[in-house]
């Protein structure tokens, strides 16, 4: 992976500064502005909303059929309504302060260690160092912690005898059983 000042260099050679406008957090398609959360994020969310985890999150929607009767898939995502993220309320993030990782990092993201970024109407715009480094440090800090999500979620998946009959989700916390 790069060294923090790499990063932030690239940052900053991009460029990006908030627009406001929130297209990130509305979907235009089914799969779109979806917002991956660990368990860590959404006990987060949760003791900051008072919120119930199955209102807050949903099973992420990309299921595995194994044609047997067991389903499964990996992760939660953050629940939305009418085509927006929940914590969405006139144009602004009601969560702001507990918002998760995707959306701290956003548009920017590490793929295998190297800097993506996501069409956004803010990209371009000046940034100071002292914002790139900031933005830097966050994405690095959240490729980790998504490694270390990824190392439990496989290690809770090897373990696993996925019952028929049940959607599963798998995350860092081990199997959960949902309903049908």
């Amino acid at each position: 992976m790069q060294r923090v000042d790499d990063i932030a260099g690239l940052i900053r050679s991009i460029g990006f500064r908030c627009t406001g406008c929130a297209e990130c957090c509305r979907s235009s398609a089914d799969d779109s502005s979806l917002v991956i959360v660990s368990p860590p994020e959404i006990r987060e969310i949760l003791a900051a909303t008072g919120m119930e985890w199955d209102d807050a999150v949903e099973p992420y929607p990309e299921v595995v059929d194994c044609g047997d009767g067991r389903r499964y898939t990996f992760d939660w995502c953050i629940r939305r309504r009418k085509g927006a993220c929940i914590f969405l309320d006139g144009g602004r993030c009601t969560i702001y302060e507990h918002r998760p990782w995707i959306c701290r990092t956003y548009p920017f993201m590490l793929d295998e260690g190297r800097l993506t970024v996501s069409a956004c109407r803010g990209v371009g715009a000046p940034l100071s160092d002292e914002e790139a480094f900031s933005a830097a440090r966050a994405l690095i800090a959240r490729f980790e912690a998504e490694w270390i999500e990824e190392r439990a979620i496989a290690a809770a998946f090897r373990a696993a005898d996925v019952p028929a009959g049940r959607l599963i989700v798998f995350d860092s916390d081990g199997m959960k059983v949902l309903d049908g």
